[in-house]
């Protein structure tokens, strides 16, 4: 993988952090009314509103963001952006495990958008796994060998 590809998940996975972090921190009933936005309401089937869970969500997902702006500034650090990695895929593991077994409460549109998104996350947390491989390995410098007739240290 190289570190365009590494710069873009990143980059996707900062972004979801924040606009869900954000939204969930600072305006967390309208984040339970409204989520994922664009029309939807994914989360009040899930239970009623609760300030203190929609706020613990908004600052989970606001360090998650943090996490990843780091690793964005050292995106040739292999184990900085496979550790971001894990623990994004730790998370979008548990949450798509969570949402599969709980799809029957939306219709078909939004349950194929649950699968195809969280989905999408799970597979950008794993590909930072991968690690970007480092430039051409540097020869290494023959022995020398002395000429022939030449004396060596163990000879004398």
């Amino acid at each position: 993988m190289n570190t365009k590809i590494r710069y873009a998940v990143l980059g996707f996975l900062a972004g979801t952090a924040l606009y869900t972090g954000i939204w969930a921190y600072f305006a967390p009933k309208e984040w339970h009314a409204g989520f994922p936005g664009f029309g939807m309401s994914w989360l009040p089937q899930l239970g009623p509103y609760n300030e203190h869970l929609a706020k613990d969500a908004g600052a989970m997902f606001l360090a998650l963001a943090m996490l990843t702006a780091i690793t964005l500034s050292a995106v040739r650090n292999n184990r900085l952006v496979q550790t971001t990695g894990a623990v994004w895929l730790v998370f979008n593991v548990l949450h798509l495990s969570y949402h599969m077994q709980h799809l029957g409460m939306y219709g078909t549109r939004d349950q194929v958008l649950n699968v195809v998104l969280l989905t999408a996350l799970l597979l950008a947390s794993a590909v930072l796994l991968v690690p970007v491989k480092s430039g051409p390995a540097k020869p290494v410098p023959a022995k020398s060998v002395p000429a022939e007739g030449g004396s060596s240290c163990a000879s004398r």
